[in-house]
């Protein structure tokens, strides 16, 4: 029999780790750096119930990196809880980007969301603020600017408890933490693949921007990450 003293830090020392056990026992690997419905990396809740209207997403899931157009609107009335915690990170560096960002901080002040802005105005420095919107811990980092699409490939990864939702843009090979609302005229998925033939910078208006964050905002609440919302 062990001595009392050992027994107690035996004890002490089996708790957190059988806890941590129980924990790890609860994940899906395929949905790794998910959010689940109704909250928050931060541990902040959301709307409650998170539900989108009828036909916003297809009755089965789409697949890792998959793409589903939502029906016009049925994203309205889909907002997290007050005080959400946002980061806004953008390159603002053209006509285009800047209605984007426009969109985002709209949506913020409707729905009464903690909005934080990063710009990344320097293309040494993209990996370096997007290592600092990661840092700042927020439930949902919005990003705009086709220069971050590179450097967003090379980081997200890593960070599969943060989710990201980039706006006229996507990723060429996301992870399940990142979520991307496009457009025919918008969709440049990073130098090494460049344009798509049907870029249009004229594609990118207040009304569509503003589409596009709510029906983006809509999928991460709804437990759609990971996939591409594509409209109209």
């Amino acid at each position: 029999m062990l001595p009392r003293t050992t027994t107690t830090v035996a004890v002490a020392l089996a708790a957190p780790l059988l806890a941590l056990l129980l924990t790890g026992c609860g994940a899906d690997p395929d949905r790794a750096g998910a959010v689940p419905t109704g909250s928050s990396p931060t541990g902040a809740p959301t709307a409650a119930p998170v539900t989108a209207g009828p036909g916003f997403a297809p009755a089965t899931p789409p697949p890792p990196a998959g793409t589903f157009t939502p029906s016009p609107g049925s994203w309205d009335g889909v907002a997290p809880e007050p005080g959400y915690r946002v980061v806004l990170l953008t390159t603002e560096e053209d006509a285009a980007t800047r209605v984007l960002s426009d969109a985002v901080r709209a949506w913020a002040e409707e729905v009464d969301a903690d909005l934080k802005v990063i710009e990344a105005d320097e293309p040494h420095a993209y990996v370096d603020r997007i290592q600092e919107s990661v840092d700042e811990a927020a439930d949902l980092v919005v990003t705009t600017g086709e220069g971050l699409v590179d450097a967003l490939a090379l980081v997200t990864a890593s960070h599969l408890d943060r989710p990201f939702l980039l706006v006229g843009a996507e990723l060429a090979e996301p992870t399940a933490n990142v979520t991307a609302a496009d457009w025919t005229g918008a969709a440049f998925r990073g130098e090494g693949l460049g344009r798509p033939a049907t870029h249009d910078p004229a594609s990118f208006t207040p009304e569509r921007a503003a589409r596009a964050v709510r029906a983006g905002v809509t999928a991460v609440l709804t437990g759609h990450s990971g996939t591409v919302v594509w409209l109209d």
